[in-house]
């Protein structure tokens, strides 16, 4: 948990998820505090993505909590989860790839806008005012994203790092509070791997966003993060700054078994 639960844009209270006599999530306690990156790491099957799915509707928790911003969104639909702040990206790029990298952006956009139906079919000042103020934001979207040039280019033609980028582009349409990532290099090269990891720098620095993201590439996952949480088999066994949790010996023996780990105290590694 962080020192200053006023500055926390979301709080998750003894999460649990349990699918039919399997504990998928067991009593996790997590907080994301305001203007940080925080990352949330483990082995495949530690329960990351269920965390997640819990924090943005997807799944009910069996029990705990999600505040946001102060407000209790515990179960409530996506959508809802959406419009109170949180933008959301997925482990598998969910682009639009027949649309347009704009028109993909103009999606996230569309819960922001306040035109109703009538003005719409109207075609009123009023609407076109809000088109041209929108189109306007998804350009400055894409300029940040580095994909301004590809605004019509189809979504399916770009190459997979920029995929990755408009799907975050997208998200920030949402005016998004709180950014969650979920293992947003998975695919990438070493070479994209780095331009995403300064790409979140910039994030949280120029855009004063605050990002929770799951990784698996420990470069990023150093190079980026304020505070490092680990799951494992559900359950939260460390926390702490990258350094510290690269250092722990629990973390390294839930990725690497505990006979490695002795093998490595034998040998004077650890």
């Amino acid at each position: 948990m962080s020192d200053d639960n006023g500055n926390d844009v979301l709080v998750a209270d003894n999460l649990r998820k349990e699918f039919g006599g399997l504990v998928a999530v067991n009593n996790v306690t997590f907080s994301v505090p305001r203007g940080k990156v925080i990352s949330l790491i483990g082995p495949n099957g530690a329960g990351k993505t269920t965390f997640f799915n819990m924090l943005t509707g997807v799944y009910r928790p069996t029990s705990g909590s999600v505040t946001l911003l102060g407000e209790d969104v515990t179960g409530k639909p996506p959508h809802a989860i959406t419009a109170r702040g949180i933008g959301r990206t997925f482990q598998n790029i969910r682009l639009f790839q027949n649309m347009t990298a704009m028109e993909n952006v103009l999606v996230g956009m569309h819960a922001r806008m306040h035109a109703n139906l009538f003005n719409s079919v109207l075609r009123t000042p009023k609407v076109k005012r809000e088109e041209q103020k929108v189109r306007e934001r998804a350009l400055e979207l894409l300029q940040f994203t580095g994909l301004r040039r590809k605004a019509q280019e189809a979504a399916r033609n770009l190459p997979y790092g920029e995929q990755r980028k408009l799907e975050v582009a997208r998200a920030l349409a949402t005016e998004p509070q709180l950014l969650l990532l979920d293992e947003p290099t998975a695919g990438m090269n070493p070479q994209e791997s780095a331009e995403f990891t300064a790409f979140v720098a910039r994030l949280r620095d120029e855009e004063h966003l605050t990002v929770l993201m799951i990784e698996h590439d420990m470069r990023v996952v150093m190079g980026v993060s304020d505070r490092v949480s680990v799951l494992d088999y559900g359950e939260k066994i460390a926390e702490g700054s990258p350094r510290e949790v690269q250092k722990n010996e629990r973390v390294i023996e839930a990725y690497l078994g505990k006979a490695a780990v002795e093998d490595m105290k034998r040998q004077g590694l650890s």
